[in-house]
């Protein structure tokens, strides 16, 4: 039986986002990727160096599960639902092979910027490095990643969050536009 690969439409994905932020919310629990990275180097023994990784953990644990089934999802997802890389516009292709990445339409990421090769090499290695660091740096200083803000800070009406995600569009069009010319 051929299965049709499709993505769910908005009118799926959108309410079961709102039923799990609803049910966070009466549980008083907050979503947030970045907050598993404290949370492990917590129960790792970092509150032993830094206070910040001083708290109690036990509490968070129920959010390393997200991880877990972000993870499994994820290849789930990539081995049994997604037969071809996804196709992007045209216009899209011919902006990125006049940056050199030549991969799209072919590959989930671009091999010239995620190969072995390039993340091995002393420009990829840089780059992994130095955007690991503003990414980590960011959320923190954000008092929260991307999807913490964007999911539950906007589902718990909270004007930081608000503001943090007008910063990440705006840090992403400045890298986007600005940056990653430069870069490639």
């Amino acid at each position: 039986m051929d299965l049709i690969y499709k993505t769910w439409p908005w009118y799926v994905a959108g309410p079961l986002i709102a039923l799990t932020m609803f049910l966070l919310i009466k549980m008083g629990k907050k979503f947030g990727m970045s907050s598993n990275l404290r949370t492990m180097c917590s129960i790792g023994g970092a509150g032993k160096f830094v206070d910040f990784f001083k708290f109690d953990w036990k509490k968070d644990v129920w959010n390393l599960y997200v991880v877990l089934g972000v993870i499994f999802g994820g290849f789930i997802a990539l081995q049994f639902l997604s037969p071809t890389a996804p196709q992007i516009n045209q216009d899209v292709v011919i902006q990125l092979q006049e940056l050199g990445i030549n991969s799209t339409n072919t590959a989930f990421l671009p091999t010239e910027l995620f190969s072995l090769e390039s993340v091995l090499s002393i420009k990829g290695f840089a780059i992994i490095l130095i955007g690991g660091f503003l990414v980590g740096f960011g959320s923190r200083y954000a008092g929260g990643c991307t999807s913490g803000h964007a999911i539950s800070g906007l589902s718990n009406l909270q004007i930081p969050s608000l503001i943090a995600i007008i910063g990440f569009f705006i840090g992403g069009l400045v890298m986007v536009h600005l940056i990653f010319p430069l870069i490639f």
